[in-house]
């Protein structure tokens, strides 16, 4: 059935004429809201800007080139614990290449990936160190686009990592690292406190829970350096405008997903500002992302009718019976490239609570959606944490 056995299917996108047509009369016969004069960003995505994309939606974007880009990568679906799981698996053409799962997050997918898959999987081809090579493990999240949409509860990211532990296992995976940010941060962090002894490492570019989200108390300041203290301070502050100001879309998905769900999946124009207005806002804007790499993301969700169904993991989490408790500890050495415009500001002494960090980066540049905004600086982190990963268990085997 594939070069991965009976449990796995090949898979290609092969997207219907007909669902293309649609989509562009959709956007022909848009009913576009009307815009208080000089609104800015203050009521939300700006109608010129939503105007402008949907236009190179509809007249400018190429999907069946974007379609034969995704194709270009081997892909497969499965079945775990009841639920579709569609990936893709992209090996190395360098035998000792090290096994590494890449999670995206929300509104994301894993074309947020497709800048950094070469660099990654074959580094001599890039201008990079040939022992630096990984094979690439790409799933969707179940619920998310080409993963969706899931038939019942209970999706939230634990039970996403117990199935992701099982997808490594039937790829015969022994021992493993992770990445993600967003909920792929929260993915491979749990992949990591469950699974240490296969996991070898977890790279993060978001750290869940990571921030100040309490006002700092003068007791925990007291023992900070003054740069900690001014971070925490920072850190607070950016979280107060986060929950005043840009927390509405998760208060949504965590308790309303089915309602929101009816006008993201009869409208491409509602869909795109939905989450076009995430890639605008959480992003640097000295390193956007690639316009067209953001409609393919947008596509996935329309074309697989999974915005409603992806936003459900914000329920399942809100919703599940460790919502609220303290996070447990996880083991697994973490490290954590830390890109100035994210959503929130990360702190060593918070982080020291829950991870096992043991590389810190802080970068000058980038923000949510670094493997589109900077794959540079992504791929040279995700290496160095592994080479150094590797060079400690080299040193522990001889006995240094």
């Amino acid at each position: 059935m594939s070069d991965l056995g009976e449990w796995a299917r090949p898979f290609r996108l092969d997207v219907p004429q007909r669902e293309l047509d649609d989509l562009a009369g959709r956007l022909d016969r848009a009913r576009w809201p009307d815009e208080l004069p000089d609104a800015g960003r203050a009521y939300g995505m700006p109608l010129g800007e939503v105007c402008e994309l949907a236009r190179h939606w509809r007249d400018g974007y190429d999907w069946r080139a974007a379609e034969a880009r995704l194709n270009s990568w081997p892909q497969y679906t499965t079945v775990i614990d009841g639920a579709r799981v569609h990936f893709a698996h992209l090996r190395s053409p360098e035998p000792d290449a090290r096994p590494l799962l890449m999670t995206h997050g929300w509104p994301g997918s894993l074309v947020e990936f497709q800048r950094v898959a070469g660099p990654l999987t074959d580094p001599r081809a890039h201008g990079g160190d040939p022992a630096d090579a990984f094979h690439l493990v790409l799933p969707s999240i179940p619920g998310f686009t080409l993963s969706g949409p899931t038939t019942e509860r209970g999706w939230e990211f634990k039970r996403v990592a117990r199935a992701f532990a099982v997808l490594m296992e039937r790829l015969g995976y022994g021992r493993y690292g992770v990445q993600g940010g967003d909920w792929g941060a929260a993915v491979s962090r749990e992949l990591g406190r469950i699974h240490p002894e296969r996991v070898s490492g977890v790279h993060l570019n978001l750290l869940p829970g990571g921030g100040a989200t309490a006002e700092p108390t003068e007791q925990e300041l007291a023992p900070l350096t003054p740069a900690e203290r001014e971070r925490t301070r920072a850190s607070w502050e950016r979280y107060r405008v986060w929950a005043r100001e840009r927390q509405g879309y998760a208060d949504i998905q965590a308790t309303r997903p089915q309602t929101l769900a009816y006008a993201l999946n009869d409208s491409p124009v509602g869909l795109l500002a939905w989450i076009g207005e995430k890639f605008a806002e959480w992003s640097d804007p000295r390193c956007p992302p690639d316009r067209d790499q953001v409609l393919t993301n947008v596509m996935l969700y329309w074309l697989t009718g999974t915005a409603g169904s992806a936003a459900r993991i914000y329920h399942e989490r809100a919703h599940a019976d460790y919502f609220g408790q303290p996070t447990e500890v996880s083991r697994t050495p973490t490290a954590l490239a830390d890109f100035p415009r994210d959503n929130f500001i990360p702190l060593r002494h918070v982080a020291a609570r829950t991870d096992s960090v043991v590389r810190w980066t802080s970068y000058d540049r980038g923000g949510h959606f670094p493997a589109m905004e900077v794959p540079d600086l992504l791929v040279g982190d995700v290496r160095a944490f592994f080479r150094e990963l590797g060079r400690l268990r080299a040193g522990q085997a001889s006995g240094m």
